[in-house]
C-alpha cells in the first residue's frame, strides 16, 4: 500500500528577506513622477504583493544622491545588512535607481550580490537574479548599465557647463553666502550686503588695522557673545554642515578669524569653482589652480 506525501509549495520556496532600495536625485535629471520615492515605493510594494517567497524587512531610501557613485549612506547601511546576514534580496524599481556606473553596477550584479547569496531584483528592467527567463544573464544588462552611465555623465556635463556659464557672468553658485552676505530673495544667484554680520566684518578689519592678532580678536568677539560664522548661519536658518563642527557651541578662533581678512570676496573679488571633481563619478575633490 502506498502512503500519499503531499507538500506545502509555500513552505518549500526559499523565503527571501528584502530590501526596498529607493534612490531620487536631482541632479542626475531624475524629475518623472514614477521615479519619486513615493512612486517607487508603490511600484515595489505592488511587486511583491503576491511574491510568496518575499518578506519585506527593511527599506533604505538615498533622497538627494546621484547614482555616479556608490557612496551613499542608506545604500551603505544596506550593504552592512547584507553582509550581516539580516537581508539576502534587494528590490529596486529599475538599475538606475540602483547605480548609473557602469563599472560599479556591473560589480554588484554579477560579483558582489552572488558571492553573497543575494537575489537582485530590477523590477521595470525584467532583471531576477533568481527567476528564469530573466534579463539577468543577458547581454542587455551590460547595455542598460551602459546607457544609465552614459545619460549620468551627459546630465553631469550639461550641469557644469551652465555652472560654469553663472560663474563667468558673475552670478553667485555656492552653496552659502560667505559670512558678511546674503543671497538676494528676488534672485537667489545674487549676494546682497547682511547688515548685521557685515558689521562683524568691519570691526575685524578695524582691529586687525590697529595692529591686533587674530587670536586678540577672536577672544574679543568670543567676549562680546558674538556668534561665529557657523552659529550665525545656524541662527539665520541655514541648513549648514561641516566635517570640521565640534560638539558643543562652535566660538570664533584664530583660524576664522584669519579666513575673513583672506577672503577676497570683501574687496569685491568673487572666486568660485575652486574644487571640483574630476568627473560625473563623484571622485575626491581637486584644486584647481587660478589662471
Amino acid at each position: 500500500m502506498q502512503t500519499a506525501i503531499t507538500t506545502n509549495n509555500k513552505d518549500a520556496l526559499k523565503q527571501w528577506n528584502a530590501c526596498f532600495y529607493l534612490r531620487l536625485s536631482k541632479e542626475d535629471g531624475d524629475k518623472e513622477e514614477s521615479n519619486s520615492i513615493t512612486g517607487q515605493r508603490e511600484l515595489l510594494r505592488s511587486y511583491v504583493k503576491n511574491a510568496e517567497d518575499i518578506t519585506v524587512i527593511t527599506e533604505r531610501v538615498d533622497d538627494g544622491f546621484s547614482g555616479a557613485n556608490f557612496q551613499r549612506p542608506s545604500f551603505i547601511q544596506m550593504m552592512e545588512e547584507v553582509r550581516a546576514g539580516k537581508i539576502n534580496c534587494v528590490i529596486v524599481k529599475d538599475l538606475s535607481r540602483f547605480g548609473r556606473s557602469f563599472g560599479e553596477t556591473g560589480k554588484y550584479i554579477e560579483h558582489v550580490f552572488p558571492f553573497l547569496g543575494v537575489r537582485f531584483i530590477a523590477v521595470n528592467d525584467g532583471i531576477d537574479s533568481m527567476a528564469k527567463n530573466s534579463r539577468s544573464d543577458s547581454i542587455a544588462v551590460p547595455f542598460l548599465n551602459l546607457i544609465n552611465d552614459a545619460y549620468c555623465k551627459d546630465i553631469s556635463i550639461k550641469i557644469r557647463s551652465q555652472l560654469e556659464t553663472k560663474r563667468r557672468s558673475g552670478a553667485f553658485v555656492g552653496a552659502f553666502p560667505v559670512y558678511g552676505y546674503a543671497r538676494s530673495e528676488k534672485d537667489h544667484n545674487k549676494l546682497i550686503v547682511d547688515d548685521a554680520a557685515a558689521d562683524v566684518v568691519r570691526l575685524i578689519f578695524c582691529w586687525k588695522m590697529d595692529g591686533q592678532s587674530a587670536g586678540m580678536i577672536s577672544d574679543k568677539l568670543n567676549s562680546l557673545g558674538i556668534p561665529s560664522p557657523m552659529e550665525y548661519k545656524k541662527a539665520m536658518g541655514d541648513k549648514f554642515h561641516t566635517p570640521f563642527a565640534k560638539p558643543g557651541k562652535a566660538l570664533w578662533s584664530p583660524v576664522a578669524v584669519f579666513r575673513v581678512l583672506r577672503d577676497e570676496t570683501y574687496i569685491g573679488t568673487t572666486v568660485q569653482g575652486k574644487f571640483s571633481t574630476p568627473n560625473h563619478q563623484g571622485q575626491k575633490e581637486v584644486y584647481k589652480a587660478h589662471r
